[in-house]
């Protein structure tokens, strides 16, 4: 329990702030199974859609800290990969 006034306010800030967190991870991770689904069922031009606004969302989370700047270079490396090469 918070003794005092500000370790109230922070409390309530950082689970406003993790719920904004999560809902924002949760987007994301979304719309990269959706380009997953479209690589896999060999839809090439609706997954270079799907890829340029997953790395548009990569790139806000990487600014905000949701994740790892490195991570997020990372995955657009080997989510751009799987539109160029086909899945076995």
């Amino acid at each position: 329990m918070p003794n005092t006034k500000t370790a109230e306010k922070a409390n309530r800030q950082n689970t406003r702030r993790k719920i904004r967190n999560v809902k924002q991870k949760d987007i994301l991770k979304g719309s990269i199974k959706e380009y997953k689904k479209l690589v896999a069922g060999n839809q090439t031009e609706a997954a270079e859609k799907q890829l340029s606004t997953v790395f548009k969302k990569l790139d806000k989370a990487a600014k905000t800290n949701i994740i790892k700047k490195n991570k997020a270079s990372r995955l657009k490396s080997r989510l751009s990969k799987k539109v160029s090469t086909p899945a076995k």
